[in-house]
């Protein structure tokens, strides 16, 4: 989940290694380090806390070199420190790395290293790594390459690292294993990263790095290499987003930067698959596999995971196709299924989610066909789906996801209208494409009224319990609006489907409870009613997020908050906006920064 990056050319290093550590943040921010070849010696600069701390220190104290790492920490193996802090380096200070990932074997490594007389600095399972390239280097293997690729074979577990080596100011030494690492040449010199975020003020054309897979990195050019150190041939991908879609652009904070953007993310999700009010997937090939298909499993984590629900909803609603919904890191480890008539769909944000990269293999070991969804070009899940539907989001710099959400439902929605289509179950889809062209400018009436839930999160974030609920679609946009307001606001909150009310939840119901409400499921509105009135004579707080124009629930001792109408399946993209909202203001009023929320990290790459 750490980020981290490289430089090699013709200006001073430390400068441009801090602006790509600042786009890599969110990856991580428990402690920030470089570490640069200056006359022939590695200087190390590394401190606890966040990326600003470390900018100000080399300014105060300049940093001279033209080849040097950073990285940017979330902590796994040894608290936040100084001296856990990355970069790590031999006991020589000859070589120094940076990593991310997890080196399962580290304890074995450490004692055998430490026999051999090696005394550790630090508490962390990097380290390590850093001694055994030296031990290689010092056996004389004859090059610094040769003996990163002795000390791979030794690693168990995962791992993007880099390596320098006050002996070779001339290169930069890369791997990739099971963590995203992305390589480029720019007219500055030749650049390394974690994600390509951090690249796009350099260069917009790059290598991305495949499992088991190295990079020597010089000045005027980049060399792959595989596991034996023999040079690969691939050209380079070419990124289309824009600079300024990873710039903050005059919003106080990435988050609310990101859910203002959702109108334009989802048209950039919708316009490529509408030809003339035809849902044309170029990406999907709806053959034989789709039309005989008995059972849909998708798998995805986290936010992902609530787009997967949202997916079972219209899948079952649209094409009349059972569907399992699974969490990636149960469902490798269950003993599932497999059927061959399955269709599998696995979600990723990043395209780099450990877990549920894990479950995409264990599917295609057993003859699965996976179809992803995800944000990122050139990620793993991309290159290891059989097929890819990109959900043209954008960067997403919070940590905490909106517009990807969104998009991801956006897609699986047009995913679940064709299918329908295929299957003879919707006739013509025109009349739900329509509606789903008016999505974005609905959410941008939606955004006009963020006033309302800013003062209505400044009157109630305080509050110690606050709990979501709904049915049918509103179901799964309970469990994200929990989420989203735990990961930031680092309130205790729970979702649970309305039905579920009297089986457990209205025991922690009192004055002290906040209870948020979906009601757009319009066939269940007086069930909904009943269940708000339970929480209401409770003497919770509460407030209903419902569509425009009923005025079902004004008579409620109720807040009520309402949406543009639209059709009550295409609910979920316009219910969540105002959540969001709600958990953002809820953050910033408890003084919290929504981007880079405490213990957490954008790309989850480690179990």
């Amino acid at each position: 989940m750490c980020g981290i990056t490289g430089f090699i050319g013709y200006e001073n290093a430390a400068p441009l290694l801090i602006r790509a550590l600042k786009k890599l943040e969110y990856r991580g921010y428990d402690s920030a380090g470089i570490a640069v070849i200056h006359d022939k010696k590695i200087i190390v600069r590394k401190m606890k806390g966040r990326i600003n701390l470390l900018e100000e220190s080399l300014l105060e104290n300049p940093l001279d070199g033209y080849t040097g790492i950073g990285h940017t920490r979330w902590a796994t193996h040894g608290e936040p420190s100084d001296i856990n802090s990355h970069p790590h380096t031999d006991s020589d200070g000859r070589i120094a790395i940076v990593h991310n990932g997890i080196v399962e074997n580290y304890i074995k490594l450490k004692q055998w290293l430490q026999s051999r007389g090696i005394v550790f600095r630090s508490d962390t399972d990097t380290e390590v790594i850093a001694h055994i390239i030296n031990y290689f280097y010092r056996k004389g293997h004859g090059s610094l390459l040769q003996s990163v690729i002795e000390a791979l074979k030794l690693l168990n577990g995962s791992y993007a690292l880099a390596v320098i080596c006050a002996d070779y100011p001339d290169r930069i030494i890369a791997a990739r294993k099971d963590s995203p690492l992305i390589a480029a040449t720019g007219g500055a010199g030749s650049f390394l990263a974690s994600d390509i975020t951090a690249l796009l003020e350099f260069t917009r054309d790059v290598y991305f790095l495949n499992d088991g897979e190295i990079a020597v990195l010089y000045q005027d050019h980049i060399e792959l290499r595989n596991d034996e150190g023999d040079l690969i041939q691939r050209e380079t991908t070419h990124i289309d987003w824009s600079v300024e879609s990873a710039e903050k652009n005059g919003f106080p904070h990435f988050m609310l930067k990101e859910i203002f953007e959702q109108p334009k993310s989802l048209e950039n999700a919708l316009r490529p698959r509408l030809k003339k009010d035809i849902i044309d997937f170029e990406e999907i090939k709806f053959d034989k596999k789709w039309l005989e298909a008995r059972r849909i499993v998708i798998i995805a984590c986290g936010t992902a995971y609530h787009a997967a629900v949202i997916g079972k909803y219209a899948f079952e609603y649209f094409a009349r196709i059972p569907v399992e919904v699974d969490i990636a890191s149960e469902y490798r480890y269950r003993n599932p299924i497999f059927n061959k008539n399955d269709i599998y769909i696995a979600i990723s944000q990043s395209g780099e989610t450990a877990d549920t990269l894990a479950a995409v293999r264990l599917i295609k070991q057993n003859g699965g066909c996976v179809i992803a969804i995800t944000n990122a070009p050139g990620s793993t899940l991309s290159r290891e789906a059989n097929e890819i539907i990109y959900t043209y989001a954008g960067p997403e710099i919070a940590v905490a996801s909106t517009k990807a959400f969104t998009s991801q439902v956006m897609c699986i929605y047009l995913l679940a209208l064709e299918l329908g289509r295929a299957r003879s179950y919707i006739p013509d889809t025109k009349k739900y494409t329509d509606e789903l062209c008016e999505i974005p400018d609905r959410i941008r009436k939606i955004l006009d009224k963020k006033e309302i839930i800013q003062r209505f999160a400044s009157r109630q974030y305080n509050k110690t319990k606050m709990l979501f609920m709904g049915r049918q679609f509103d179901y799964p946009v309970s469990m994200e609006s929990a989420l989203k307001l735990k990961e930031i606001s680092y309130t205790h909150s729970e979702a649970f489907a309305a039905g579920e009310l009297k089986h457990g939840p209205i025991a922690l119901i009192d004055s002290s409870t906040l209870v948020i409400s979906f009601a757009t499921q319009t066939a269940l509105f007086e069930k909904m009613a009943s269940n708000i009135l339970e929480v209401c004579s409770r003497g919770a707080a509460s407030l209903v997020i419902t569509w425009e124009g009923g005025g079902f629930f004004d008579a409620l001792n109720s807040e009520v908050f309402t949406l543009p109408k639209s059709e009550d399946c295409f609910s979920p993209m316009l219910a969540v906006i105002p959540a969001q909202l709600f958990s953002y203001y809820c953050a910033v009023q408890r003084g919290n920064d929504p981007d880079k929320p405490r213990n957490l990290a954008k790309s989850v790459t480690v179990e």
